[in-house]
């Protein structure tokens, strides 16, 4: 049987049972994702990871319908412990709330020194005056800042301080914690910082769809709580988003033994080793360039 953890993205990709996995939850979109999945492989940190660590990741991001892409910002697949993770972007939160249609307005904001005069977190009054110009890249945010309104009338803000930003990310991010930022965290910090407010205000206070909820619990999942490729398109909802983030479940519980079944990875292996033996050019041999 294949050792489907060495076989490159890319060659995977290439059979019938990965493409119809895609196809099914993709339809035509299925290649341009599969395309950016062989990309996003191909970047330093994922190279020497688990590879079907890397699909199982890029399957969460395809069933939420959220890009991969990187420069885009909805969703990201990186290096944690040898494997591939995925990462909600702030984007994909905010696609994710458009999609509810019970959202009137969602936005979230960098504050810089000059712009920011005092927070109220009792009354959520904010004394904030824009002052939008180009700013000098070491130029860093006191502050992020986000805001909904529902179609029902209800709003709410949640400020949080940078300071408060990074004891978050030093507390709880898996892939970025200690002193100095890792990973995205380095990378995109401002992006990553608006992902960490976006989440608070939302779980915290939003309605949230499947969807919203499936992306919450993947995004605080670690690949070795997680070892099945899974089918993250629940039917039922949780009674309280607490028993969701409290007991980093799916949706419905624990998923159903036939989609165990159907998306376990050793069940993958025996389907990709009968593609092997139907393909006479034997990809596994004659590995992609």
């Amino acid at each position: 049987m294949a050792n489907l953890a060495k076989v490159p993205v890319k060659q995977l990709l290439e059979t019938p049972t990965m493409k119809n996995k895609f196809q099914d939850v993709l339809n035509d979109r299925a290649p341009q994702f599969m395309s950016s999945l062989t990309n996003i492989s191909q970047d330093q940190g994922l190279r020497n990871v688990d590879q079907m660590s890397i699909i199982s990741s890029a399957m969460i991001a395809a069933t939420l319908n959220l890009p991969i892409e990187k420069n885009l910002g909805y969703a990201y697949i990186v290096p944690y412990k040898g494997q591939g993770q995925f990462q909600m972007g702030y984007k994909g939160y905010i696609q994710l709330a458009q999609r509810s249609g019970q959202y009137k307005s969602l936005n979230a904001i960098a504050v810089y020194a000059d712009e920011f005069k005092s927070w109220n977190p009792l009354t959520e009054e904010l004394n904030y005056t824009p002052n939008f110009h180009d700013r000098d890249p070491k130029e860093q945010p006191v502050g992020y800042c986000t805001y909904f309104k529902l179609i029902n009338g209800f709003e709410k803000f949640v400020y949080w301080t940078r300071e408060q930003v990074d004891q978050h990310r030093r507390k709880f991010s898996k892939m970025s914690g200690g002193e100095k930022p890792k990973g995205v965290w380095a990378d995109q910090y401002d992006a990553m910082a608006l992902k960490t407010v976006i989440k608070n205000l939302l779980s915290k206070w939003g309605p949230l769809t499947v969807d919203m909820q499936k992306a919450i619990v993947s995004d605080d999942t670690t690949p070795e709580n997680d070892t099945q490729l899974k089918d993250v398109t629940p039917d039922e909802q949780p009674t309280s988003i607490d028993d969701l983030l409290e007991n980093n479940q799916d949706p419905q519980g624990q998923p159903g033994q036939e989609d165990k079944d159907e998306l376990d990875p050793q069940k993958l292996a025996k389907e990709i080793d009968e593609d092997v033996k139907t393909d006479p050019t034997n990809i596994f041999e004659n590995p992609a360039d």
